[in-house]
Formats: C-alpha cells, sequence, structure tokens
C-alpha cells in the first residue's frame, strides 16, 4: 500500500544529531519502498525546499530556537498526508503536531528517541511538561516507537507501557552496514593525525550543551589514569562544550595525546570507525537511550564499550562485543579500554560478534521494513 509520509524532526543531517539521522535513514529507506516522504525540520534560515533524488525536504524559519529545539507553528499546516511521524522529544513542534491533529481529525505516530533531563530552569521546563504536554502528545499518537524495551520500562514511558503495552512497538535504530563495514582503510586518517603507529580509542557525538549527558568529562578522566602513551584519543564532534573539553585534556596534562577532530565529513566518517581500535561511548544519564554510534562502530567490525544503562545495554552484549561500565566511573572505564587495547585477540573476537549482530538486527533495510509493517496496519 502505497503511504503519503510526513516526517517531522528537530534536527536533520548535516547537523550531527542522532534523531535527525534516525528521521534521514527512516525517510530514505521509506522512500525506496516506494513512499511519498517529506522531510520537516526547522533552522535559522528563510524558509526553503530542498528536494533530493527521493525526498522532499522542507526547512521551516523558526520563529525562535532554544538550543536545538526550533519553535514551529507552520506545523499547524499540515495536511494531505496519510500518516504524520513524529520524532520525538520535539519542543515546540511537538504540540503544533498534537494540534492539527485535532483540528484535521489526523493521524500521527511517534518515534521516542529519549527522556530528556536537565537541572536548573530547564529541568524545571521539562518536569512540567513531562506531566502535561507530554502525556497529552504521546496518548493522542497511534504507535510509540522505542529503540528497546529495555529503556522504555526504565523511561518516562514506563507508566504509558504498563498500561498500554501494545501501543509500544520495538524498532531500533540502524545503520547502512555497506557504509560501514569491516573493509574500509582507516589508514588515510592515522597518517593525516601521524599516529599510525597508535592503539585509538575514538569518541563521536556533539559536543554541545544539549549533549552534556555523553560523558567525555569522564573519557577524559580515564584516559588520564590509563597513563600509556601508545594510546591515543580521538573526539570527533563539536560544540559549545568542545572549548570546554579541550580545556580539561590540558589540565589534564594528555593533550599531546588526545585530537579534537571537530566536525567531520560524511565520507571521513566510516574512516575513522575503520581508524580506531575501540569506540567509546560513556553516557551518564538517560539522556542517552540506545547509542547510534556504537552500531556504526560495530558495524565497522570493532569493539565497544559503553555505560550500563537501559537501551544501550540492548545494542552491547557484555563480554561478547564489548564492555559495560558503571554510568561516571572513570576506573573501571579506564580498567575496560586497557583491558581491550592490550589484547589483539579479544578485540578481534568482540570485533566479529559486533559486526556479527549488526547484519541481523542493525540493517536499516529490514528496520525500514518493519516500520512500514506498522504504518501501514
Amino acid at each position: 500500500m502505497f503511504m503519503k509520509i510526513a516526517e517531522v524532526t528537530a534536527t536533520f543531517p548535516p547537523y550531527n544529531a542522532g534523531t535527525g539521522n534516525v528521521c534521514y535513514h527512516n525517510s530514505v529507506e521509506l522512500a525506496k519502498l516506494g513512499h511519498d516522504v517529506s522531510v520537516y525540520t526547522g533552522i535559522k534560515s528563510n524558509l526553503k525546499t530542498e528536494n533530493s533524488k527521493i525526498l522532499s525536504i522542507k526547512y521551516l524559519k523558526p520563529l525562535f530556537s532554544v538550543g536545538n529545539a526550533p519553535f514551529l507553528p507552520q506545523l499547524l499546516a499540515l495536511k494531505d498526508y496519510d500518516i504524520v511521524h513524529l520524532h520525538y522529544p520535539f519542543f515546540f513542534g511537538a504540540e503544533f503536531v498534537y494540534l492539527n491533529s485535532i483540528l484535521r481529525n489526523s493521524k500521527y505516530v511517534l518515534t521516542y528517541h529519549n527522556d530528556v533531563i536537565s537541572d536548573g530552569l530547564f529541568g524545571l521546563f521539562f518536569k512540567i511538561h513531562k506531566h502535561t504536554l507530554m502525556k497529552l502528545i504521546l496518548g493522542r499518537a497511534e504507535k510509540i516507537f522505542v529503540t528497546s524495551i529495555d529503556y522504555c520500562k526504565n523511561s518516562f514511558l514506563s507508566e504509558l507501557y504498563e498500561k498500554n503495552p501494545d501501543k509500544i512497538v520495538e524498532i531500533p535504530n540502524g545503520v547502512d552496514i555497506e557504509k560501514y563495514n569491516p573493509k574500509n582503510d582507516g589508514s588515510i586518517i592515522r597518517k593525516r593525525l601521524n599516529i599510525e603507529d597508535k592503539k585509538i580509542i575514538l569518541f563521536v557525538g556533539a559536543l554541545d550543551k544539549p549533549h552534556f549527558f555523553k560523558g567525555v568529562d569522564v573519557l577524559l578522566e580515564s584516559f588520564k589514569r590509563i597513563c600509556n602513551s601508545n594510546f591515543h584519543l580521538i573526539i570527533v564532534g563539536d560544540g559549545d562544550l568542545k572549548q570546554n573539553y579541550i580545556e580539561k585534556a590540558n589540565k589534564l596534562g594528555v593533550n599531546s595525546q588526545v585530537t579534537f577532530a571537530g566536525r567531520v565529513s560524511d565520507e571521513d566518517l566510516p574512516l575513522y570507525y575503520a581508524a580506531s581500535d575501540v569506540t567509546v561511548l560513556p553516557s551518564t544519564t538517560m539522556g542517552e537511550a540506545f547509542g547510534l554510534v556504537l552500531v556504526e562502530a560495530m558495524a565497522t567490525g570493532k569493539p565497544v564499550i559503553a555505560s550500563n544503562l537501559p537501551g544501550v545495554r540492548s545494542v552491547v552484549d557484555d563480554g561478547e562485543n564489548g564492555f559495560l561500565v558503571t554510568p561516571g566511573d572513570s576506573e573501571s572505564l579506564a580498567s575496560k579500554i586497557n583491558n581491550l587495547l592490550t589484547d589483539d585477540e579479544l578485540c578481534s573476537i568482540f570485533g566479529i560478534a559486533a559486526r556479527t549482530k549488526v547484519e541481523e538486527k542493525y540493517n536499516w533495510v529490514n528496520i525500514a521494513r518493519d516500520l512500514e509493517d506498522t504504518l501501514v496496519n
């Protein structure tokens, strides 16, 4: 059955964030299956429409933005779609999708990417939103997609899941297994950074305030603990916290062994994974619901180390394709990094198991078919 689908997201490539990347791949794969897909997102520029070969990407000019959340009342005008697929959280956008659904008696489904946790005034806003508008938005959705039931049971969705489990559908995030694969040659990155003979630890993620929970501070502290001149840490990503992390690396005295690569091109990112020996995601809160970078690394045949958080632990099988550590525990993280990087055979075993799991569970093509089945039915 052919469908006309509107994908609504706060962020979208080239902005490097998990939610936008998932929306992109959902949209592309659904379009490949023959559906008419339009993407609605917000940037700080004039309204424009960009048509790719198979997608219509509509950039809406926000009245204002708070962090990466654009205020988009234009979403009230959504019409003539069989279904709207909302990527949530999307403060100042989801509310208009909800109102549009009431006004036009239309349907939407929702992918719940993660809880939003903060302190101060933002924390108060999120708490109020959780107990008011979020309940309305989630309640009206036809279906709610989650990356794992494990995360759902431990998140803000737990109460809803207990009352209406049939409304929740597990649809994991995925990866392009051709783009990210063990055949990629990372030597060009090693040569470029002049670290050809080093053991490389890789972190990939946004370095901004909305992603404070990524745990870069913990990673730097762990790297200091390891104190091995043969190890090198590459941090890929950009944002308003980057300078803070650079200063921390300087203060810890590890700056000569840490490369802040900034935002890398879409073409280069797979090569960074290929150049690495292990990818680390030391997230500290349940703001991390899945960890797409883990799947990208695993697809490249690399072992991973991540925090033992709901959702994340559905990706990493502790002791099989990587290690799980207690969130915020720099000592444990340092120990696991050292264990892997001093045992080439273990790295190889974990890497092979990682690739196998990705091929079976995290292939975007298969995920899109599961998503299509739910949307059509």
